[in-house]
């Protein structure tokens, strides 16, 4: 009942079409990290021209044409990978398709580390937004963040297209009043002929700064400022959430992302540049945020100021789901290919991926924790994941088009220069970010990375010898023994219901029963010792009286009972040694354990129990050889509700329609008159 509460009903396969997204849910759902990104990329970029002082923050619109060249090269090449892979236009795909799989791989560990990166940063940065706002929840930071965490997977655990529903009355909202506020800023500045009075004036700006304005300063600011295209790939990757027709619902969703996010930056660098606004350091007293300032500036500090404030807030700190659609989609094509493990392919009860969401939850939280929930110390990891991805996505691209040439003609030549510009221009990005931002802390990226490429590598190796193993062309034929029954060995604590019903299984598959009882796993306390002899004095009359007698005059072979001692306290090792000399005693039969086992009813019940029987279990298959089976045999301490079960994962509305009569009726007279054609024929 909590999980239907928390995840909802269990959705049939036939359903997934009805939980993929067009434009209006999937805008909030994968492009909230493009779009947040514009309150803290133009932050970044003020962070390092504030440097030079006045001079350098009017340096602000050029940079950010940089940016927005680059943002527009990015549109125009994953246009063009969407169009070529609707199926799936991610790094990984393109990559492995056109570079091999080791750039391929690259690719997909590179948007792994990225994606992980994304949720830590876009929480803590929300959160930071808000305690900036309400310095009293300074101290619950940390808590703060990883509520917002759990929240977000919750949401996404219910599917994708609840995210975003769920998100798309803050994104929604962030766009009208953050949008208002430009307009109204824009026609303010031209109607004054660029030199509007400010409501609320920012604070001054120097006119000299730390640093000398030049190139090498302009080239961090645009490192920095980079950070607002992380989230540009996100469309491409998750083409499979979209709806038919995928390709023109994804390039809609894309065009939307893109211009949005273009207007966002290009009004907040006219208006930083007329109002004289410059970034702030966080950490001093009166701290304003790039986007407050602006706010103020504009329309002053009404109720509009703090509804738009708002709105803000929630989607820095909700831009994390962009992550929570692609990750688990990327970690489904890797473990596909096996170089992740195979739960990662398998979606859950509301059609996603929930493996690769908790995965990701899980990660993005353990960052969270490692850094305070601080977004100064996780922002220069930024954006080096991503761009790499965007540099083997686009050479890949570039790679596909150029095998195309001789096929499509000379259409094919302005799509492979789109994305050989694109590759080019995204990978001297690339290079920038990581010159720009390698000691501040982008050398964790690069070690991370490499990393993580070695441990997809050892669990692909893993599952090619496994393969090689099981999938080997000899002994594949079947063989035909003689099919002489197992040998059965049943361990028991004493002769109860549940002895006797796992009894009266071994014995309908085996004329050979052995029955073994441990003595001495109490420890050797005096009293216990006495109590063991009395309890095997107990369980021998027990076995003469109901097995023994019963079994001879049915004409059936006794079961026989082994009292063996465990000095060590060891169920496993005993239990082991008697199948081995079972196993050598009868030569050719494979020996069955069969467990006797207490199954919980109530969930309370589970701490009231060792669960012997499952550590038995594990350690037999693990260490048993190839000619040992286990079975178990249940004993429910609850009576067993299967309608109740199947009516859970199976509910009404997934169930397909039933046949009406009058079908049956039409479909069985059409079955008739082909019976009787065959038969005169």
């Amino acid at each position: 009942m909590l999980r239907k509460l928390l995840f909802g009903r269990t959705l049939a396969n036939r359903e997934a079409e009805g939980s993929k997204m067009g434009l209006l849910p999937a805008l909030p759902a994968m492009g909230l990290d493009g779009l947040s990104s514009a309150a803290y990329g133009p932050e970044a970029t003020l962070g390092v021209l504030v440097a030079a002082g006045a001079p350098g923050v009017g340096f602000i619109q050029p940079v950010t044409a940089a940016i927005i060249a680059l943002l527009a090269i990015l549109y125009f090449s994953y246009r063009q990978t969407i169009a070529a892979y609707p199926q799936n236009g991610g790094s990984y795909t393109v990559a492995s398709a056109n570079l091999g799989a080791g750039p391929g791989l690259l690719a997909a560990t590179a948007l792994m580390v990225d994606y992980v990166l994304n949720v830590a940063v876009g929480i803590s940065a929300g959160i930071g937004a808000l305690i900036s706002a309400v310095p009293v929840l300074q101290p619950f930071t940390l808590w703060l963040c990883l509520g917002v965490l759990v929240g977000i997977t919750l949401i996404n655990l219910r599917g994708t297209r609840e995210s975003g529903i769920a998100f798309a009355l803050p994104t929604y909202l962030f766009l009208a009043t953050l949008g208002f506020v430009l307009v109204f800023g824009v026609i303010k500045a031209v109607l004054a002929a660029g030199h509007p009075q400010p409501v609320i004036a920012p604070p001054p700006l120097q006119t000299g700064g730390a640093e000398t304005l030049g190139l090498w300063l302009l080239l961090r600011a645009f490192a920095s400022g980079c950070t607002a295209m992380t989230g540009v790939e996100a469309v491409s990757n998750g083409v499979s959430a979209f709806r038919e027709p995928k390709v023109k619902h994804a390039h809609r969703t894309l065009t939307a992302i893109v211009v949005l996010l273009g207007f966002l930056l290009l009004g907040i660098a006219f208006l930083a540049n007329v109002f004289g606004i410059g970034a702030m350091d966080e950490t001093a007293a009166g701290y304003q945020s790039i986007l407050s300032q602006v706010i103020g500036a504009v329309y002053g500090r009404g109720w509009f100021y703090y509804l738009t404030i708002a709105a803000i807030l929630a989607v820095l700190s909700l831009s994390a789901n962009t992550s929570f659609v692609d990750f688990p989609r990327l970690c489904r094509l890797l473990a596909r290919d096996s170089y992740l493990p195979h739960a990662f392919a398998m979606p859950g009860r509301r059609l996603v991926y929930s493996v690769g969401i908790l995965f990701l939850a899980a990660s993005a939280g353990l960052l969270l924790v490692l850094f305070d929930g601080v977004t100064d110390r996780l922002i220069p990891l930024f954006a080096v994941g991503a761009f790499l991805a965007f540099t083997l996505s686009q050479a890949g691209m570039a790679v596909h088009w150029w095998r195309l040439r001789g096929e499509a003609g000379h259409g094919v030549w302005p799509r492979l220069i789109i994305n050989g510009f694109g590759a080019i221009a995204t990978g001297i990005a690339l290079a920038v970010i990581l010159a720009a931002k390698f000691v501040e802390g982008a050398w964790i990226t690069v070690i991370v990375i490499p990393l993580t490429l070695l441990l997809l590598r050892a669990i692909h190796r893993y599952y090619a010898t496994l393969d090689a193993a099981i999938l080997g062309e000899k002994d594949r034929r079947l063989s035909l023994p003689n099919y002489d029954p197992p040998v059965v060995l049943l361990p028991i604590e004493r002769w109860d219901r549940l002895a006797r019903k796992a009894l009266n299984f071994a014995m309908r598959i085996s004329p050979d029963v052995f029955a073994l009882h441990l003595t001495a796993l109490e420890g050797p306390d005096a009293s216990a010792e006495q109590a063991t002899t009395t309890q095997e004095k107990r369980l021998r009359a027990d076995w003469q009286r109901y097995v023994e007698r019963p079994a001879k005059r049915a004409g059936l072979n006794p079961p026989r009972l082994i009292l063996e001692p465990s000095p060590f306290r060891s169920m496993v090792a005993p239990l082991l040694r008697t199948a081995i000399d079972l196993e050598k005693r009868f030569l050719g039969r494979p020996v069955t354990v069969v467990l006797p086992e207490v199954v919980a009813g109530r969930w309370w019940e589970m701490v009231l129990h060792t669960r012997r029987a499952q550590s038995l279990r594990q350690a037999l298959l693990r260490h048993g050889g190839f000619n040992l089976v286990v079975a178990t045999v249940p004993w429910q301490t609850a009576e067993p509700e299967p309608a109740e079960v199947i009516a859970e994962e199976e509910p009404e509305e997934a169930k397909p329609e039933e046949a009406k009569p009058e079908k049956v009726a039409v479909v069985a007279k059409a079955a008739a008159k082909a019976a009787d054609k065959t038969a005169a024929k």
